[in-house]
């Protein structure tokens, strides 16, 4: 009997490297193919290089034109830290309202909340645009930072207001015992409980900020202002003389921060799922 179950979890763990690997492929590929030649990235199919450089790496940081690929990393890093955090805050506020207070039309109010989750995100897009063209904020980082402040993200929302209404409420009430009031409750004992929702919020904001190339094509205009995604545009030209190596380079940099960012906040990001709206 311990033969047959040594077996088979040997078979399954094969069938799970197998599969692990194919999904892999194409990051492993793309690693290697940056330390490729420019003729060679087509033309040798072969995983590993036969030449191996680290031109592409020097010729992509250095950028398009006048703008160094770094300024299009700085760009990024400000949006996503400014939305990351401002949209934790927000939403952490907003979901304790939802989860702890009780206040005329508060049940409305979240049902309306919810549904704006049903609404394609597509569906805002020509609104948003109007309203931030007429305050003057086109080619500016106004339209990723502003709107977090307002909280409006439903989803984040909805994944701390379920996490905080599984706090037992007696909490609440030995702290205004304590003479503790509604915001110092909310800041001493609610967001020390959140940190798992309070983590997966951040990460997702990050990486869906991070990845995000419509809205930015959107809004930026000018070259100094792009963000990783549209300065990896930049290396494709639509004369077919595109910058190959250095492109697939500054994407490997790209994939960095995501990448430690995940593996670094992994534990909590697993148990905010596990531990949130989620489970129902």
């Amino acid at each position: 009997m311990k033969t047959d179950n040594g077996g088979k979890i040997l078979i399954t763990h094969i069938i799970i490297i197998i599969i692990g690997f194919a999904m892999l492929y194409p990051v492993i590929w793309l690693i290697m193919a940056s330390f490729k030649q420019g003729s060679q990235i087509f033309s040798d199919p072969s995983l590993l290089p036969k030449t191996w450089t680290i031109q592409n790496y020097v010729k992509g940081w250095e950028g398009i034109g006048i703008v160094p690929f770094r300024t299009f990393f700085v760009n990024s890093f400000i949006i996503c830290v400014s939305c990351t955090v401002i949209n934790a805050a927000a939403c952490s506020l907003t979901a304790y309202a939802f989860a702890r207070l009780r206040f005329v039309g508060s049940k409305f109010w979240f049902a309306m909340m919810l549904m704006t989750m049903m609404l394609p995100g597509h569906v805002q897009t020509i609104p948003r645009y109007i309203i931030f063209r007429g305050f003057g904020w086109i080619n500016n980082f106004y339209p990723f930072i502003v709107p977090s402040f307002f909280g409006g993200e439903a989803f984040f929302i909805f994944l701390m207001v379920q996490f905080i209404r599984s706090l037992p409420m007696d909490m609440d009430e030995s702290a205004r015992m304590d003479g503790c009031g509604k915001f110092g409750i909310y800041l001493r004992i609610i967001m020390p409980l959140s940190v798992p929702p309070l983590i997966t919020t951040l990460l997702f904001k990050f990486l869906w900020t991070w990845d995000d190339f419509f809205s930015q094509m959107l809004y930026l205009n000018s070259p100094e202002k792009y963000t990783v995604p549209m300065g990896l545009r930049l290396f494709l030209d639509s004369t077919g003389v595109s910058s190959w190596g250095p492109m697939f380079a500054m994407s490997v940099l790209s994939l960095l921060p995501c990448f430690v960012l995940f593996f670094t906040l992994q534990k909590y990001f697993v148990q905010g799922i596990a531990t949130t709206g989620i489970k129902g």
